[in-house]
Formats: C-alpha cells, structure tokens, sequence
C-alpha cells in the first residue's frame, strides 16, 4: 500500500508539461515599416500557441520576437508564416515559401 501511494505520488508531482513557452527572434530584413508589422501580425495571427499580446518588432534590428508554446508549435511553424506573408525569416525565403505552396 505504502509503495502504491509513493508511486502515485510520484506520478502526481512529476506530471507532464502542458506547456514549454519559448522566445524565438526572427530575422526579417525586409521589415521596415509599420505596414510590414501588420501584415506580419495578421501571418502570426491564426497560428495556435503565438502569444500575439507578446510580439516584440524591432524595426532598426529588423527582427520580431515571437513568444510561442512549443508544445503547440514549432519555430519553423513561425518561420514559414511571415515567409509566406512575403518575408524573408531567417534562413527560409519568402520565395521558397511560394514555391513549396505549388
């Protein structure tokens, strides 16, 4: 009975992880203006896991601080989004983006 309750005691406190939240910065050379944050913001917008109150732009550094769960998502989940958005990220181009969509 003892080993019983330290087994499920054991099981109780170790649980699984619900969530593993991960800050991913994004290099965007072509983010410039105010209208490529936005039409960045909408690509990150349908994407489950993206906490969209958390986005950082940094249009001096041309980069986007993404805060994501990675139990959700994946950071080339992120990536491909504002490439297909038609920007650069990273190391996936907004062209390569395009083509694997054909």
């Amino acid at each position: 009975m003892v080993m019983l309750m330290a087994l499920a005691s054991a099981l109780l406190f170790s649980g699984c992880r619900i969530s593993d939240i991960h800050v991913l910065t994004v290099n965007v050379p072509g983010l410039s203006t105010e209208a490529d944050i936005e039409r960045i913001r909408q690509a990150l917008a349908p994407l489950n896991g993206v906490n969209k109150d958390q986005l950082v732009f940094d249009m001096k550094a041309h980069t986007v601080k993404v805060t994501f769960d990675s139990m959700v998502l994946a950071n080339k989940n992120v990536e491909i989004a504002i490439a297909e958005a038609g920007y650069d990220a990273n190391e996936i181009t907004a062209a390569s983006a395009k083509a694997s969509k054909k």
